[in-house]
């Protein structure tokens, strides 16, 4: 018998035992005399509910990370998009914000990826942990590859997850003590990760900066290149070029004298070169093209834009034997002592794919895909130009840096996503000097590219 026919069988049987049951009743007097009572009215009124104790352990959170502001700007851009889809969710939101690439990885690459993945199923093709620095055939590419002639050996170079990993990992070689400059607008990651490490003090609302961060401010006036009589002395120098978000590249000349203000002031420049295959002019793309850089610069840069890397995820960082502490000695031995311990070296699936791009079948391959994103840069810079903003970078970036005086560039991005279903990014999230303008990624399929202009120019013509 059934759980279900015990329990009716049960029920039924009790209630057939209770009616059939012979039952005395005691007869009540008939003459019942009630006690009227005044009308009154009831209320219920709810207990109220135990509050619920939270457990809390007694560690205090980490002082410097509840300085920073907000969200990272980049989830945030994301969550706004996300918030803006659920509203409409019949749109087709066109995302250039994020500068995350779209196109596929060329055949080239994936076929020594898939052939690397492959060979970890045999006995004679695995391998398990590999050298923290990297392989030494793909440090060997790299070197020939974007450091011939600059005096760049194998072994300067350490193989890694991408150039965003690095640069915290750079933070944790120089600590807390150190004092740093970064360009403004620059890429977030410098001034959020410096907050992270105690190099700052609290925020500024008054004039949206950290206090004991030397702001770079690079302008149209200045052609996007601080003026470095203006800057105060700090330990460290971040420097990106071509830069993110205005796609600015800086001439040989200005490197010349970025280098001599670091060699006055025995500093440090981290150089961030990701995008350096996107330059057109005939500039550096790389500090150690200028003499003398290696005595005060190390460089950190990355497949992600080059190859579609994004999610894949491979980069490395050069640090020359000649750039020592101001005790003599090497910035590179520490760097190494900090990635032996706190990375077990990039994936070999993917340092396989590395080597791939860096062949000559891969370099040509890598180069049709950033020509592409090129075009589409060329394609976003025409049209605002056509309805008269000034437009600035594109020319050797993938990053068109628009100008909207006079306007909040949360405001702007958030007008244009109401009003086209377009994402970009406001420009202040890169630095107070990004306030009135938005950055527009040239990441995106064609179609997707022209749609968006198309919108672009329904807005604002």
């Amino acid at each position: 018998m059934s759980p279900t026919q015990l329990l009716s069988t049960s029920i039924s049987s009790s209630s057939s035992a209770f009616l059939a049951a012979p039952i005395a009743f005691k007869a009540r007097n008939k003459n019942v005399s009630i006690a009227s009572k005044t009308p009154s009215i009831c209320k219920c009124v709810a207990a109220p509910q135990e509050q619920k104790t939270v457990y809390k352990t007694q560690v205090s959170r980490n002082a410097n990370i509840a300085k920073l502001q907000a969200g990272y700007l980049f989830p945030e851009v994301a969550r706004r998009r996300n918030a803006h889809m659920l509203k409409y969710p019949d749109a087709k939101v066109i995302s250039l914000g994020i500068g995350d690439t779209t196109e596929p990885i060329p055949e080239v690459i994936t076929s020594a990826i898939a052939k690397r993945a492959e060979a970890l199923s045999t006995l004679e093709g695995y391998s398990g942990y590999g050298p923290e620095q990297g392989e030494k055939p793909l440090r060997t590419a790299i070197a020939s590859t974007f450091y011939a002639g600059l005096g760049i050996e194998e072994d300067d170079i350490f193989v890694s997850d991408g150039a965003k990993c690095d640069i915290s990992r750079l933070q944790m070689v120089f600590g807390a003590n150190v004092t740093m400059a970064v360009q403004d607008p620059s890429y977030p990651a410098y001034v959020d990760s410096s907050v992270i490490m105690g190099q700052t003090g609290q925020f500024q609302k008054d004039v949206e900066k950290y206090s004991k961060i030397e702001y770079m401010r690079c302008t149209p006036e200045n052609g996007f290149f601080p003026d470095l009589s203006k800057v105060s002395r700090t330990d460290i120098i971040f420097f990106c070029s071509p830069n993110n978000p205005t796609g600015s590249a800086a001439t040989r000349e200005q490197l010349t004298r970025l280098v001599q203000f670091a060699k006055d002031n025995g500093s440090i420049i981290i150089y961030d070169s990701a995008y350096a295959m996107y330059m057109s002019d005939d500039n550096p793309r790389s500090i150690f093209e200028i003499p003398g850089a290696k005595e005060v610069a190390l460089e950190t840069s990355s497949f992600s834009k080059y190859a579609g890397f994004t999610g894949v995820r491979l980069g490395w960082t050069v640090v020359p034997k000649q750039l020592l502490y101001s005790d003599g000695f090497p910035v590179v031995k520490d760097f190494n002592r900090v990635v032996c311990t706190s990375f077990n070296g990039a994936s070999n699936i993917c340092q396989a794919g590395g080597r791939a791009c860096l062949s000559p079948e891969g370099l040509k391959a890598m180069s049709e895909v950033i020509g592409f994103y090129k075009e589409n840069t060329n394609i976003i810079m025409d049209t605002f130009n056509s309805l008269g903003f000034n437009v600035y970078g594109g020319k050797n970036a993938p990053y068109v840096w628009v100008h909207f005086p006079g306007q909040s560039s949360w405001d702007v991005f958030s007008e244009i996503l109401e009003k086209t279903h377009v994402v970009t990014t406001p420009g202040s999230g890169f630095g107070p000097g990004g306030e009135g303008f938005v950055r527009v990624s040239a990441f995106g399929h064609r179609e997707n590219v022209l749609e968006a202009c198309r919108r672009f120019k329904q807005l604002y013509n």
